[in-house]
């Protein structure tokens, strides 16, 4: 098992103390740390037409600021200035096994609830202005240094630059402060003011973002999955319908069926249970083409026999449900029902993402399984 980023603190002094509470600082959280990937090649992953990019360079002089969004071109980093300047890549552990291996060290919080891994690069003095995200992240210093500065609960209300492209809060009185060195680690709670700024070149961060759907997210969602299974036909209905006084009245009555409705597919907990490991599972880019080329079932055996291993594919969300006897596999969205002779197997694929012929029996469950997730791509087969 894998030891925890988290220096000191036991994991259980984390989450009752610091998570969603606090922020904490931990000095050498990943000792000996290594950056996942070099600059030159985060900067190629920018030039990709399908990976989330932004430049971000604030005119110190004048206070202007200005944000580019990918994909760029080698003369965007030529023309670049020597200070203030940051290039952001979005879920870079979709691309590169070893920024996924990165992120699978923070599987200390259920990983249903991870979301990415998002790498900045800043020259001398780069940053992206004081702001607040609406979830958790760990902020880890990989290369350089980085002065972070925390204070404050904010929200939507919260004044802004209206003259600036990225949401900078305008009063900010920052609380603490701290320079950090590879190996260091900050952890921030939703809705906490933050800032980084580099303290001189190659300046990586690598910051470990989390899905927090918001509560508007989750019931439309919700109510859309529920609506799609519905008749027209099942509808509103009042057989103790009483005479009253007006008739443009909405009586309590009929509020009270309204809710009624409303609980009785909130109240389904398979139903619910079953949409929330779709909706959590669900691709982070929903346009993303996983789909491999065609997998045989004897090609696997070999490949399995001769020692090769199968390995999630980086951008691939895996989570599992316990009902009864049986186990509910959440996959990319998709839903696979399985018995409990097949618990080992999908709680490795769960918690890991390697796994080899061992764990892999063959059996009529287990082959088609494994099949199909090779298939839709969520698996691929390596040495």
């Amino acid at each position: 098992m894998k030891s925890l980023p988290l220096g000191d603190l036991s994991l259980d002094t984390f989450l009752s103390e610091y998570w969603q509470k606090k922020p904490v600082l931990i000095r050498q959280a990943l000792p000996g740390i290594k950056p996942p990937i070099a600059a030159d090649e985060l900067a190629g992953l920018a030039c990709e037409e399908e990976v989330e990019s932004r430049l971000i360079i604030h005119d110190a002089m004048n206070d202007q600021w200005d944000l580019t969004h990918g994909p760029f071109a080698d003369e965007n980093f030529s023309a670049l200035p020597l200070t203030h300047w940051t290039l952001l890549v979005q879920a870079v552990d979709h691309w590169v096994p070893a920024a996924a291996e990165f992120l699978s060290q923070f599987y200390f919080i259920p990983s249903w609830r991870v979301d990415d891994l998002m790498i900045s690069y800043s020259g001398d003095k780069g940053g992206v202005g004081p702001h607040y995200d609406n979830y958790d992240v760990f902020l880890v210093q990989v290369s350089g240094r980085r002065q972070w500065q925390v204070g404050g609960l904010y929200d939507e209300s919260s004044p802004r630059r209206a003259d600036a492209p990225v949401k900078i809060l305008t009063e900010w009185e920052p609380e603490q402060s701290w320079i950090l060195e590879p190996g260091d680690m900050l952890y921030v709670p939703p809705r906490v003011g933050h800032s980084g700024i580099a303290e001189g070149d190659n300046c990586m961060t690598c910051s470990v973002g989390f899905r927090a759907p918001s509560h508007r997210d989750i019931l439309l969602d919700f109510s859309e999955s529920v609506g799609e299974e519905l008749s027209e036909e099942i509808r509103y209905g009042d057989p103790d319908l009483v005479p009253q006084a007006n008739p443009g009245q909405i009586t309590p009555e009929a509020v009270k069926n309204v809710q009624e409705i409303l609980k009785q597919y909130v109240e389904d907990h398979d139903a619910l249970a079953q949409w929330f490991g779709c909706y959590m599972t669900s691709p982070k880019y929903q346009d993303e083409e996983t789909t491999q080329a065609e997998h045989h079932l004897a090609d696997v055996h070999q490949h399995l026999a001769e020692g090769g291993t199968l390995i999630r594919n980086e951008g691939s969300r895996f989570a599992f449900q316990e009902h009864g006897k049986m186990l509910w596999l959440f996959v990319d969205g998709r839903q696979y029902i399985c018995s409990e002779l097949m618990a080992d197997l999908i709680k490795a694929l769960c918690a890991h993402r390697m796994i080899g012929a061992d764990l892999c029996i063959l059996s009529e469950g287990h082959d088609s399984l494994i099949l199909d997730l090779l298939n839709c791509g969520s698996l691929y087969l390596s040495n």
